[in-house]
């Protein structure tokens, strides 16, 4: 964590230097905001959060209750989340207080006694070793808990404006704030009394009756399984030998999924209700508490559940619905205009709750959006980046619905439906790698490169997120995990893998670098660093040189091979208004699990280019600087460089 570079800091290091427009911050919603962010659910509180780190952009996010949220009902933290939570700081805190899924059990009729249930099988939880992440279980309120402290020490003190209601919006196009929004205030002295804002941006991050989705004239599109549910959060005593597991339990009454929560003792039933008749007309969604835990001690026969007490309870019907855009654009205005509203997480797309993947793929989204609005909006890229959001997005929430649709039918299913026996764990086991978040692949486009050089780095697959490795930081022999480097701070990054022949090779206390004409990474060094066609260059003069790209190399020496003082300075930049040399920059292989071995990288040397969310964009040879100077002309804006 760099922190000393403009002096001595003696508080909390995570507290960033107030800039920008957190310097006397109004603490009432101003009249014209940059971004209106609606909803203060997972992707809206993810979305805020990036954004907050850009002092010069004016972010609020409206929530219509009167206070944060107590009760949460998403829970499942995939491992792509927990890797996203490292890039925010918390990872580490939340996973303390959080409950690890190492292992799944699987409960069947009894074959001696179908009226009995039994273990059947059991399933590591991530058995091919997918994430060095775990697999957690939280309160969602504790999730946007910690986004919120992020925003509050950002250098825009950021914090959630509550008592807002959303009403309705327009689109004037028009001036330097072309969207008027309507709010209600729903707490305080104002309660009942209207509210207009202008905005530049506004994002629906408003759940599954999102008005914001309704004001674009998006509607969410599928079909409902006619299957109903019963979740309940409790505290039980309990015979039942594995409720601290994650199972899925089917006996001859129906099924249950059973999720162990943080604190030792709370507990998640997902109750099988069974099939609802077509001419139910909603009315299984009174179905009580009570029934819903003597369904439970039916299907859970011989075991006994004793409820002491219930901290939530819903029910609820399978469905599977999604937006054909994620945006204001209509599709025969695509090329015409970009967009100015954007809707997030369930305004898109909602789902069953059992695979887990709701808050999950709903923060993702709010990664997505957020940096390419702060990029547009500080003037580092064209708005038309903002085009991307929509295309990328709405195909993944395709493929979780596809893959929820699986599951969830596998689920409902009666243990004598499945033609194999292990049917549902072999599925569990074998489509791990989905639901961990990994398999989102971002299609060739302006922001991702086609894979012409994929070989070259066969491990970083160009339009997934970049997998981290064992590295040793050279200035200090630390060994880290390289991607955990790689902060929330909007900035993409170029991760130089040197050829077999270059390291720092002067000896100590010299000044002499790898410059000769033909060394691969010095070569690379000396363009990034003086080239006018250089990505760098489009850095606003003033501001740091690793200001917008955060530029690292890994030598494929062990740390004793690399001297320091040799390695080229576009990896050793200076910062802060003393100019001191960062040094952080620089690693080398670690001997116990060789980055180049375990990431398939070319000998020859290959540069990694991984966007601000953490997906690779690119993989070209240390030579193509010409392929990188082009990839990158179309997302930086032209004048860029004369922006403060």
């Amino acid at each position: 964590m760099q922190f000393h570079h403009h002096g001595y800091v003696s508080g909390d290091p995570r507290v960033q230097a107030v800039a920008g427009v957190g310097i006397n911050r109004p603490a009432d919603l101003p009249d014209e905001v940059d971004v209106l962010i609606v909803g203060s659910g997972p992707a809206g509180m993810l979305a805020a959060a990036q954004l907050s780190q850009f002092p010069g952009i004016t972010t609020r996010i409206v929530e219509r209750r009167d206070g944060r949220l107590a009760i949460g009902q998403a829970d499942g933290i995939q491992a792509r989340s927990v890797e996203t939570f490292q890039a925010f700081g918390f990872a580490e805190r939340i996973i303390a207080e959080a409950y690890r899924i190492t292992e799944m059990a699987f409960w069947k009729p009894d074959p001696a006694d179908p009226s009995r249930i039994n273990r059947a099988a059991r399933a590591v939880d991530d058995e091919m070793g997918i994430s060095e992440f775990p697999h957690l279980i939280v309160n969602q309120a504790r999730v946007l808990d910690y986004f919120a402290e992020f925003m509050a020490n950002s250098p825009t003190r950021m914090s959630p404006d509550y008592g807002y209601e959303f009403r309705g919006l327009n689109v004037t196009g028009e001036g330097d704030y072309p969207v008027t929004v309507t709010l209600l205030h729903t707490a305080g002295p104002h309660a009942g009394q209207e509210r207009v804002v202008r905005a530049k941006y506004v994002v629906g991050a408003d759940g599954a009756r999102s008005k914001v989705r309704e004001s674009i004239g998006c509607t969410l599109a599928g079909d409902q399984a006619n299957h109903a549910w019963g979740v309940m959060d409790v505290l039980a005593v309990t015979d039942f030998p594995d409720i601290r597991l994650k199972c899925a339990i089917q006996g001859e009454a129906g099924s249950i999924l059973l999720i162990p929560r943080e604190g030792g003792h709370l507990f998640r039933m997902y109750v099988d209700l069974g099939e609802v008749d077509s001419h139910d007309k909603g009315a299984v969604r009174n179905t009580s508490i009570e029934e819903i835990i003597a369904k439970a001690n039916e299907i859970i026969h011989p075991y006994t559940l004793d409820v002491r007490n219930v901290a939530w309870h819903s029910v609820y019907e399978v469905g599977h619905r999604l937006t054909d855009r994620f945006d204001d654009v209509l599709p025969d205005g695509r090329g015409t205009r970009t967009p100015r509203v954007f809707i997030t997480g369930d305004a898109c797309h909602t789902h069953s709750a059992k695979a887990g993947q709701g808050m999950n793929v709903s923060m993702q989204d709010g990664f997505n959006l957020a940096w390419k609005l702060g990029h547009v909006l500080e003037g580092r890229s064209p708005e038309s980046l903002l085009s991307t959001y929509s295309a990328e997005r709405q195909v993944i929430a395709k493929n979780l619905i596809d893959f929820d649709k699986q599951w969830s039918t596998l689920m409902a299913k009666k243990p004598e439906e499945f033609e194999n026996p292990s049917e549902l764990e072999d599925f569990y086991v074998s489509t791990a790698e989905f639901p961990a978040g990994f398999m989102t692949q971002y299609a060739p486009s302006r922001l991702i490169a086609e894979p012409a050089h994929q070989g070259l780095a066969t491990g970083f697959t160009i339009g997934k997120r970049f997998k981290s490795a064992p590295v040793i930081r050279v200035c200090d022999t630390n060994p880290l995990q390289l991607g955990h480097q790689a902060k929330a701070d909007g900035r993409w990054r170029i991760y130089v893998f040197a050829d077999a022949a270059s390291a720092g090779t002067a000896s100590a206390g010299t000044a002499q670098q790898e410059t000769a004409h033909g060394a691969p990474v010095a070569d690379f060094a000396e363009w990034i660093t003086n080239s006018p066609d250089s990505p760098l260059a489009a850095t606003p003069s003033g501001a740091d040189r690793d200001a917008w790209f955060d530029v690292k190399v890994i030598y494929q020496q062990d740390h004793t091979g690399v001297e320091i003082g040799a390695v080229p300075s576009a990896f050793k930049p200076q910062v802060g208004p003393f100019k001191l040399s960062y040094l952080e920059n620089v690693y080398a292989t670690d001997p116990t699990a060789d980055i180049f071995e375990l990431r398939g990288l070319d000998r020859g040397g290959v540069v990694v280019v991984v966007r601000p969310d953490q997906y690779v964009a690119n993989v070209l040879p240390l030579t193509a600087t010409a392929e990188l100077a082009a990839f990158f002309a179309p997302l930086l804006r032209v004048g860029a460089s004369e922006t403060v």
